[in-house]
């Protein structure tokens, strides 16, 4: 049989549904499946069909829904399969005959007459998406009153955010500011064409990333800890700061990348690949960054796996872990030392919870400490969601706070 062009992609892109969806991989693990295609662009929209499927999965499955007499078993092949032909339709703006003819094999010895019947119907139906994508009922009500908001946060994919070295670092990119050494340019920027890459004049770090550095002092040559550091976008933030910085990680594959990230932006940091949970530093130190492990559920936008294989399971284990490890990281600090606690993740059990039964000092962030268009909570703290700065692009998730011991 010979190969349809276009076919590959769309083999890879149902082994990462799959891999996501019944596996409960993230999308970077996933993603495995397209690094096999031999051509970029294939392997790109591999990646493109399986998160946008992702992205619209309830939306998707309604309009399957409304084309078949009996509703498909979740896990079926060909919901996946008719999931990828919507997104690709939809989203993606293939045209249908192209459609047909590169994901129907796909369904070779299985109901491939089924499947052309409902993506036929749809189609001359003239289907369409809402403009913001319906979220799972268990995360619209584990994120409550801002589900809304959030869920219109996630209608397109993220621009792109770079963190500058230095304030004139930014020379040559052509895009908008949101805060001292920051630039955003449009998604689908090339990385490596852009000037001062090779210099190591920026990296890429979503802004809302970018704010728990910013809530640390500038460093004078103090010293900081970067706990739970890889792939290093804080750790630069920090030495670019001032800050004589150790980051420690337990991933020698992430450790690996901020080596080459401190390489190319000519910055220095103390680099010890250690389980944070077993370490003992051998001298306390002035600040603490501890951007724990969570569930990264406010990177949904990028990432939006997490919208289906995160639950209370995975986050009550994240929270249990992120207490530990506020816990210990408290005893590290010199007297009047500042700790900065992050997580990535939309959930009250990451951040907020995490917060309220911190036993250090709370040192509240002022206004005047954040971007504009973001204010802290009553009680000082720092929450971010996909749905703040629309105007500009939006956010990731975050929950920020700051402590003294």
């Amino acid at each position: 049989m010979a190969t349809i062009p276009g076919h590959g992609a769309r083999k890879a892109a149902l082994k990462m549904l799959d891999a996501v969806l019944r596996r409960g991989e993230t999308m970077e693990q996933a993603g495995g499946a397209a690094n096999g295609l031999p051509d970029f662009a294939d392997r790109a929209l591999a990646r493109a069909i399986a998160a946008e499927s992702l992205r619209w999965l309830v939306d998707l499955d309604a309009l399957i829904d409304s084309a078949t007499k009996k509703p498909l078993p979740e896990d079926a092949k060909a919901r996946a399969v008719l999931r990828m032909m919507l997104a690709q339709w939809l989203r993606l703006d293939t045209p249908p005959h192209a459609v047909v003819a590169t994901c129907l094999p796909l369904l070779d010895g299985g109901p491939k007459r089924l499947a052309h019947g409902v993506f036929a119907t749809l189609t001359r139906g003239e289907a369409a998406l809402p403009s913001v994508p319906s979220l799972p009922a268990a995360v619209a009500a584990r994120w409550g009153e801002r589900a809304e908001a959030i869920a219109a946060g996630l209608a397109v994919p993220p621009p792109l955010d770079l963190t500058l070295r230095a304030d004139d670092a930014g020379e040559g990119l052509d895009g908008e500011s949101l805060a001292p050494r920051h630039m955003r340019l449009p998604r689908g920027t090339s990385v490596e064409q852009l000037p001062g890459f090779a210099e190591g004049a920026w990296w890429v770090q979503d802004f809302a990333a970018s704010l728990p550095a910013r809530l640390l002092a500038k460093g004078e040559g103090r010293r900081v800890l970067d706990l739970c550091a890889a792939p290093g976008g804080k750790t630069l933030q920090l030495a670019s700061m001032g800050w004589r910085v150790t980051a420690l990680d337990n991933s020698s594959r992430r450790l690996e990348r901020l080596r080459q990230n401190c390489e190319r932006t000519g910055l220095a940091a103390e680099v010890i690949e250690a389980d944070a949970m077993g370490w003992h530093p051998e001298a306390q130190y002035d600040a603490i960054l501890l951007d724990a492990p969570c569930t990264a559920t406010g990177t949904c936008r990028r990432n939006p796996d997490v919208l289906h294989r995160i639950g209370e399971r995975q986050i009550e284990a994240m929270a249990d872990l992120q207490r530990q490890l506020l816990d210990r990281a408290g005893n590290w600090l010199v007297p009047n030392g500042k700790l900065v606690y992050a997580t990535c993740s939309l959930e009250r059990a990451e951040g907020e919870d995490i917060a309220a039964a911190c036993q250090l000092t709370p040192d509240p962030v002022r206004a005047e400490e954040l971007p504009v268009g973001l204010a802290p909570t009553p009680e000082g703290w720092v929450r971010t969601d996909p749905g703040m700065l629309a105007d500009k692009g939006g956010l990731d998730g975050f929950f920020i706070a700051r402590f003294t011991a």
